[in-house]
């Protein structure tokens, strides 16, 4: 079992280079097949959201890193060289580490903010309705939406609001003196736009606009802040009336540009006009920018609103840390069950229980015996164990280096019952089997060898 993180972020690439590398819903199927197909890759998740797009992966040491990248490559047409350049690569236990981190939104770019918990568990559903994950990622996922749970529940992490929705309105009350009685325009119905309007209307504005290709999501939008919906054909013209403009959709091209804007500038009787693009990839053309009285922020420029809350959230963040501490050694635990050489141990510890119990009646049954004839028998039966182990048990370790290598290494602890002495009344059988397992790797140091100490 290999584990593997290939990504990038607000901290690795700039908004232009997240917004062609982009895995958006109605893709996900796709892509998973795409690279789930690839022998290296046993399991698979992708999340892709406005600030970061990561691929985890169950692959092979080698050739998983390569096959993840030359996916991405080859899905987005991108080069490869110049991707390369953008991109984080975390192996192992790391990888664990960070989606812990990033569940308990500790790595986002608004640390303490909620959204990104329910697009990690989207982003798993697809996975798991595509067939693209196994036993290692429904545990490690389900987990991690339990630390998730944990650091929102039991620390104040999300306490003094810093989300991009907020970011939004600190940004527009730069633009304006007050909010009270603002007309504000929405296009595209989704969570993000309805969040960021919610937070406007929390604020004294007054009427809400809603524009969506889609008539009757837009209506559906607009009824819970008794706004008004409006066609998509009329988007220019009413955005003459709007002093602020969100917009959120899901398309891969500018939805408005810099011509369309200056159109809607005339007769506005220079009233400033406001526009807050959160939209991976854009939907606002940044030349608009350029135009004046018009002033344009995308989710880059929201990054740096937000200072004076993050004290505190960097304080609970801290508290944070000790809880994914916790989760990540009882993954860690875990894990270990699955791995090729303690259960090797363990198997041979076992296999030493057993010799030993049969041994000691034999001798009873045979009354009284030299020293000699002790030491002969005691090789003779550790001689049999390690000749009829030493098959599988090399067998093992050779299946283990296969991608899906954990699922040999879970079928010998059933076949050999080692996971039943975690069952009730199993207290020192389990003990008994640690403690021999022990031994044995101690005999022959980082290698499990063919002798039981004999």
């Amino acid at each position: 079992m290999h584990l593997i993180l290939v990504g990038l972020s607000h901290k690795t690439a700039p908004i232009e280079i997240r917004e062609r590398l982009t895995f958006p819903a109605h893709r996900q199927a796709e892509a998973l097949a795409a690279l789930t197909s690839d022998p290296a890759v046993a399991e698979a998740v992708i999340i892709s959201t406005c600030n970061r797009t990561e691929i985890y992966a169950v692959a092979s040491v080698e050739e998983g890193v390569d096959a993840v990248i030359n996916f991405m490559a080859e899905f987005h047409s991108l080069d490869r060289h110049e991707l390369v350049r953008s991109l984080y690569i975390n192996h192992g236990e790391s990888v664990v580490r960070h989606l812990f981190r990033v569940v308990a939104s500790l790595d986002s770019m608004v640390i303490g903010e909620a959204q990104i918990l329910g697009q990690v568990k989207e982003a798993y559903d697809h996975a798991l309705n595509n067939g693209a994950t196994g036993k290692i990622f429904n545990k490690l996922f389900r987990q991690s939406f339990e630390v998730g749970k944990r650091v929102r529940t039991e620390t104040e992490i999300g306490e003094n609001a810093v989300s991009v929705s907020y970011a939004a309105i600190e940004l527009a009350k730069k633009v304006f003196d007050t909010l009270e009685g603002r007309t504000i325009l929405v296009l595209g119905a989704g969570k993000m736009s309805e969040l960021t309007a919610k937070h406007l209307v929390s604020q004294g504005v007054k009427s809400v606009l809603v524009a969506n290709r889609t008539f009757e999501r837009a209506r559906e939008l607009a009824e819970r802040f008794n706004g008004e919906a409006i066609r998509y054909d009329d988007l220019y013209e009413r955005m003459r009336d709007a002093d602020i403009v969100i917009s959120s959709t899901a398309a891969t091209h500018y939805v408005i540009t810099k011509e369309h804007v200056a159109q809607s500038m005339r007769g506005r009787g220079g009233r400033p006009l406001f526009l807050i693009d959160i939209a991976v990839p854009r939907d606002i053309e940044p030349a608009v920018n350029d135009l004046s009285n018009v002033f344009l922020y995308d989710i880059d420029d929201l990054s740096g609103v937000v200072e004076s809350n993050l004290e505190e959230r960097m304080r609970e963040a801290r508290r944070a840390e000790l809880i994914i501490d916790e989760e990540f050694s009882a993954f860690s635990r875990w894990r270990e069950s699955l791995e090729v050489q303690p259960t090797v141990a363990a198997i041979r510890a076992r296999a030493d229980i057993i010799r030993r119990s049969e041994l000691e009646k034999a001798c009873k049954r045979l009354g009284s015996l030299s020293d000699k004839e002790l030491q002969t028998i005691d090789a003779l039966t550790c001689a049999i164990v390690n000749k009829m182990l030493h098959g599988p048990t090399q067998r093992l370790k050779h299946a283990a280096e296969a991608k899906d290598g954990y699922e040999y290494i879970e079928t010998a602890r059933h076949l050999y019952g080692l996971d039943e002495s975690e069952g009730r009344g199993h207290g020192k059988l389990r003990d008994l089997l640690t403690k021999r397992a022990k031994d044995v790797s101690e005999t022959t140091g980082n290698e499990i060898g063919d002798s039981l100490g004999c």
